[in-house]
This record gives structure tokens, sequence and C-alpha cells, in this order.
């Protein structure tokens, strides 16, 4: 697929879940099928904040704030510049979404949504990831899972991330192998 956008298309997708709930390699292969761009949110953490989630401790709402920001700008010159992309970032908040969003037009959000025992079982055999194991209830007690009135697409994270980006690519309206 071409990277021109197609009619009904969001301009930016940001792929949404806990950590363990495959959004990078659901996110990548979202862009690749669809000839766009993609960066992780992973790369937008400070060193010092990869180190403090490296050694178990949660980072909390101002640890969170320059990161959110950079990607929001990052989304912002996205759209500014008129090229789509796929930002793969947890915004497990309501007001983290918001900070993304910010009321701008042409984003959608992408919530893969699985439970804590299928998300526990992969996180346990991932490997060269900083996110340990032990911050997942973290996670899922920060968990606000986007209402109707974001206009999310909620993705049961069951099956192979191919069959999630499928899944995907039908409910935006895409034949899955265009």
């Amino acid at each position: 697929m071409s990277t021109e956008l197609k009619t009904g298309l969001p301009r930016i997708i940001i792929v949404m879940g806990v950590s363990g709930s495959g959004k990078s390699t659901v996110a990548s292969l979202l862009a690749e099928r669809l000839g766009w761009d993609f960066v992780d949110g992973d790369a937008f953490h400070s060193p010092d904040h990869v180190a403090r989630m490296r050694a178990g401790h949660a980072l909390d709402d101002a640890d969170r704030a320059p990161w959110l920001a950079a990607m929001a700008a990052w989304i912002g010159t996205r759209l500014e510049t008129d090229l789509s992309g796929i930002l793969a970032c947890s915004a497990l908040k309501r007001v983290y979404r918001d900070t993304l969003i910010q009321g701008r037009a042409g984003i959608r959000i992408v919530y893969l949504d699985g439970d804590r025992d299928l998300i526990a079982a992969r996180i346990a055999h991932r490997t060269g990831h900083f996110m340990p194991a032990a911050l997942l209830d973290s996670q899922f007690a920060t968990l606000e899972p986007p209402r109707p009135e974001e206009g999310a697409l909620a993705v049961p994270i069951l099956g192979s991330a191919e069959a999630i980006v499928a899944t995907i690519l039908a409910e935006l309206g895409l034949p899955p192998d265009d």
C-alpha cells in the first residue's frame, strides 16, 4: 500500500495498551502494511526513566509529562507536514490520550485489549525489554480503557499479530491484503 492517505483513514494512529499487549509489534506491522512511518513511544523516554523502570519503579504523572509532550510534538509535526505515522504508546489514562491528541483531527486510537493473565504470560517470555513483569500490576492499575466518546478502536489481542493487524485494517475499511 502506498503512503498516500486513503479516504477516511486517519493521518496518525496511536496503538495503545499496557506493557506486553503487543503495541510495538502490532504498530510496526501496521505501519509496514500501510507504508507509513512507525515510532515507538519507548524512544521518547529519557535514559533516567528507562533506568528507573528497568529497576522496577513505576513512573508517575510528573515523570510522564515530558514524555507525553515529546510524542505530542511528534504528532503535531506529522500533521503539520501532512505525513502519516503510527505511534506505539501505552497512553493508559484518558488525560494522556488527550495530551497526545490535543483535540486535533486525523488521529485514531487503537486499543490493544487483553486480560492480565494473557499479558503476564507474554511478558514472562519476552526478552530484551526494559519493562519488568513486576510493573504489570501498576500498568493495569493506571489503565483507563478508552470510553466510547474517544472513538477508539478496541481490538482483542487474541491470535497472532498478523491477525490483529488484519482486524485493524478491516475496521479501518481496508482489505487485509490491500
